[in-house]
């Protein structure tokens, strides 16, 4: 689509207002709205300012100014505002020299896909994250200096099989059992498939939804694979639909890793497969069907993902899920179907064409402008430096003797473990500028500064619990 289709596509939808969206550095989308008469083709050389310096990780107050590029091949309309307001996702660039800046997410993912072609390993990698999350129907929480606490509520919460309802009807699915029972016990297939119809009408393809495996509203809805950038600004899209849908029928959705004590926390399984001029270089020969490269990209996950978890399980909470012993996929080691290894390759399909490795370790929290490009780098410096997986590990990993287990290596437990990793391990995402030194370093600056430390200093409710009567 052109500049001159989306003003058209402008006046044919009826279109107010303009909606200018683009990525905070943590990771949420932010935005500001136009009348459309501001909508024009210059406009997409030109750009509108705003403060930079209100925006997460990003500008000092000295240099705030900022210009958001609209991408002509983002156009939308909203689905969900009252007057009729095309959206555009936005590039950032410093108004003084127009260079994007090095600090825009987005900017970081084009880079990925620029510097895959450079390489000639592939001219496209196809991302295929299934992202799962939770619908609750409320939650509070707080944070102060004399208290702290959460509740979260749920009508399929196992724990409201005793609440008086008037009348309770049962059916809540018990922990570990949502995956996935057909109503009256899942209380969501008409909510799912309004999101899924939703994101539909927006050009996303969508392949399946259901149930997962947690009580209290635990779902998934898989989109089809993708370019990494249409992923990553489909990623952003998937989010704003489930929530936005959610909350028209008093319901709320939370893409955090482990809101739960004691059930399932929520993943997001990311499928990456490499091509070259229309066919895939992931098939072949070897292991499960997958080519050379397919194992060495492996190889490069592996190596790497202790660094890569930085970006792919962002948060302090990430690391709740991520323990070992339990059903998050800790364990530094690729298999064809065993589904506790870090690294699988699928079997569903004998077709040459599905052939992909499946990266089972990051969580929904993560930024995917930043997450996808991380594991892309991890997998072309796997390729270009031809790293030897190992040998795959089809045993059970959680029946494996104490010894045996202790040769497989186990993905960071904590966000501050894996910020370490990253300052040591960095340079793979270094090539060909995709990554700055000044982005990873505001990264683990933030991070540490705004989430590590603050949990770290604060009083755990739990630990009232195993000491007040110390």
């Amino acid at each position: 689509m052109t500049p001159k289709d989306v003003v058209e596509l402008a006046k044919e939808k009826g279109a107010k207002m303009l909606d200018l969206r683009f990525m905070d550095f943590p990771g949420l989308w932010q935005h500001f709205s136009v009348p459309i008469s501001e909508l024009s083709e210059s406009c997409f050389e030109d750009g509108f300012g705003f403060d930079g310096s209100s925006i997460r990780g990003w500008q000092p107050i000295n240099a705030s100014d900022m210009l958001v590029i609209p991408d002509p091949l983002t156009a939308q309309i909203d689905p969900f505002f009252s007057e009729t307001t095309m959206v555009l996702i936005c590039n950032i660039a410093d108004p003084v020299t127009r260079e994007p800046y090095t600090r825009d997410p987005r900017h970081i993912a084009q880079k990925a896909e620029a510097y895959l072609k450079s390489t000639g390993i592939g001219d496209t990698a196809f991302i295929g994250p299934e992202a799962e999350f939770f619908i609750f129907d409320n939650i509070r929480f707080e944070s102060a200096t004399n208290r702290a606490f959460y509740e979260i509520d749920s009508v399929e919460g196992i724990w409201n099989s005793g609440r008086d309802e008037c009348p309770n009807l049962g059916y809540k699915p018990r922990h570990k059992e949502g995956y996935f029972p057909v109503p009256p016990m899942d209380k969501f297939q008409d909510l799912r498939t309004e999101m899924v119809l939703t994101l539909q009408n927006l050009g996303i393809d969508i392949e399946a939804q259901h149930h997962e495996v947690a009580t209290a509203g635990q779902a998934e809805i898989d989109m089809r694979f993708k370019p990494l950038v249409q992923m990553a600004d489909q990623l952003k899209w998937f989010k704003y639909v489930l929530k936005n849908v959610a909350y028209r029928h008093g319901h709320t959705v939370t893409f955090m890793p482990k809101p739960l004590y004691g059930d399932n926390g929520t993943g997001m399984h990311t499928h990456l497969s490499i091509w070259k001029e229309g066919q895939t270089t992931f098939a072949g020969d070897k292991y499960a069907g997958v080519s050379q490269e397919a194992l060495y990209a492996i190889g490069g996950i592996l190596k790497h993902c202790n660094a890569l978890c930085a970006f792919t399980n962002p948060t302090t909470n990430s690391y709740k899920r991520l323990v070992p012993g339990f059903e998050a996929p800790v364990n530094l080691a690729y298999s064809s179907r065993n589904r506790s290894a870090a690294v699988r390759i699928p079997m569903y399909s004998a077709s040459p064409k599905a052939k992909r490795i499946e990266f089972r370790t990051p969580d929904p929290s993560c930024n995917g402008y930043l997450a996808f490009p991380a594991i892309l780098m991890a997998a072309i410096d796997g390729i270009q430096n031809r790293i030897d997986p190992g040998d795959p590990l089809d045993k059970n990993i959680y029946n494996l003797p104490p010894e045996e287990l202790a040769k497989v290596p186990s993905a960071p437990g904590s966000l501050e473990e894996a910020l370490e990793a990253l300052k040591a391990d960095s340079e793979f995402l270094l090539k060909g500028e995709v990554f700055t030194q000044d982005a990873i370093d505001m990264w683990i600056d933030y991070k540490i500064e705004n989430e590590i430390n603050p949990v770290k200093l604060r009083p755990h409710p739990h630990e009232f619990f195993l000491y007040f009567d110390i």
